[in-house]
């Protein structure tokens, strides 16, 4: 007699998900968690730059966009003027722009939802949706990274703004220096090539060159005369090597 046929129990159950899903899933939550721990220390620096639990909690809802957020509230704690506040936030926040105009190409949304997701077209959103190598790993990555992030972002931005309020003054509790802390270390995986390290060096000295000078707020906008003016000398540069180029080789022979 032969035996009778072993059923087949993987047939009878749902598929898995395939390792490329489950991979970009992974690293998208990865990355929401960790940056999304830093919306604590937001919440921390904008109670201690005067705003209310609910104005803070409104910056991380409506404008999302870690960078221009502390800069804006740093500004605001400084003493600087709103308006130079809310420009230097402005300038920060405009390359998510360019971000966009790069993903809707990429991710090719339904009109609908455009709006939608507009609101999460940031740094992190971004570099996951363009490591992927197909539209929907894309469209997966980006989706993941945007709603853990935003959820994460604003529930600890709430926890910050309520524990810095029960706390008092931050300043006597040494929480000031957290905003630019985490700043500062959102900024540093950026430097990696030569032009960043010089548009970064001449930022910092642009910066503090301008704080006993100039208004609370005004030395980030001066700060961001940085690019455009690395960028023209290393055009110079390279124009002059360029021209160089044929009297250094008559020289030579």
């Amino acid at each position: 007699m032969t035996a009778p046929p072993i059923p087949d129990r993987a047939a009878d159950q749902p598929p898995s998900p395939s390792p490329s899903r489950s991979r970009v899933v992974r690293d998208a939550l990865g990355v929401g968690v960790a940056v999304g721990l830093s919306g604590f220390a937001f919440g921390v620096t904008s109670a201690g730059a005067g705003l209310t639990v609910a104005q803070s909690c409104a910056l991380s809802l409506l404008v999302f966009t870690g960078a221009s957020q502390f800069a804006l509230v740093s500004a605001l704690g400084a003493g600087g003027n709103p308006l130079a506040a809310a420009a230097g936030a402005f300038f920060l926040g405009a390359r998510n722009a360019f971000y966009g105009l790069r993903l809707s190409g990429l991710l090719r949304l339904p009109a609908a939802v455009r709006p939608l997701a507009a609101q999460w077209v940031i740094d992190e959103t971004s570099a996951v949706a363009l490591a992927q190598r197909d539209r929907a790993a894309a469209r997966l990555g980006f989706t993941v990274t945007g709603a853990s992030l935003y959820a994460l972002w604003n529930l600890t931005t709430l926890l910050g703004a309520l524990g810095a309020s029960a706390l008092g003054d931050p300043a006597a509790w040494g929480l000031d220096a957290a905003g630019p802390a985490v700043f500062l270390a959102l900024l540093a995986p950026m430097v990696k090539g030569r032009t960043e390290r010089a548009v970064a060096a001449l930022a910092v000295l642009l910066a503090l060159a301008g704080l006993p000078l100039l208004p609370a707020g005004v030395p980030v906008l001066v700060a961001a005369l940085a690019a455009p003016l690395v960028l023209a000398g290393s055009r110079w540069t390279r124009r002059g090597t360029a021209a160089a180029g044929p009297e250094q080789r008559e020289a030579r022979r």
